[in-house]
């Protein structure tokens, strides 16, 4: 009977994780709140009129102070950058960045508390919920690793670094644990964001690309360009 309560207690853990993202203690909560970083990690159902039809929406948010740097944001299902439907400009820093639609969302979301790291990839899609016609929402865990080292101060001296590395992460027996295929950029991608001092920026989700053939905007940058314009410019100031 034990047995059977801690397998249920697990299976629930497991489906609140997938669901609500990283469940951080109270004590790490109070230290991102002083320090003024906002991350919403959730994921919600919504229902375009006009099109009839649902979409999943996410908000890519986060960012970093010296000692802590929390993120959340999305991707497609290889991993691959998703474009924003908004982007969002405040006053502060180190809050919500954009917006995102879609049927389909891989979250992304990391925790960093000075070199240690948290990351947890899940994957969210709408499902039929009976006889309803509003659908429910359909998470799984892709990646979870807790406690990942990485002995650079992407923050600091190691800025140059920064875009080109992420945490490493290991099994309770020692073994090396390896990210889902096509996720690695995604991870060194949120590795930059949770290092990313007062961010105003997006790290993963950019512009919708531009056909060949249309012309509204030649000087418009892509996604990729965008991000590396992005990460230069930072890396020019703290140098």
């Amino acid at each position: 009977m034990e047995s059977q309560l801690t397998t249920h207690n697990r299976r629930v853990e497991t489906e609140v994780l997938a669901r609500q993202g990283l469940r951080l203690p109270p004590i790490t909560l109070k230290c991102l709140r002083t320090a003024g970083i906002y991350c919403q990690a959730s994921v919600s159902i919504e229902h375009q009129h006009l099109a009839k039809k649902y979409v999943l929406r996410g908000v890519e948010s986060g960012g970093a102070v010296g000692e802590v740097g929390a993120y959340a944001s999305f991707a497609d299902e290889q991993g691959n950058a998703l474009p924003w439907l908004q982007r969002v400009d405040s006053i502060g820093v180190n809050g919500v960045h954009a917006i995102v639609v879609a049927p389909v969302l891989i979250r992304v979301q990391m925790l960093r508390i000075e070199r240690t790291y948290d990351l947890l990839i899940t994957r969210h899609q709408l499902a039929k919920s009976g006889d309803s016609q509003r659908p429910r929402l359909e998470s799984s865990i892709l990646f979870y690793g807790r406690r990942g080292g990485l002995e650079m101060e992407l923050w600091g001296k190691d800025v140059a670094f920064r875009g080109t590395v992420c945490p490493v992460f290991y099994t309770r027996a020692g073994e090396r644990v390896v990210l889902p295929n096509g996720f690695q950029d995604a991870a060194t991608r949120i590795t930059s964001a949770v290092c990313c001092l007062g961010c105003r920026h997006c790290h993963l989700l950019g512009p919708r690309p531009i056909a060949p053939d249309r012309t509204e905007d030649p000087n418009a940058l892509d996604v990729t360009d965008e991000r590396r314009a992005s990460v230069d410019a930072t890396a020019s100031g703290a140098a």
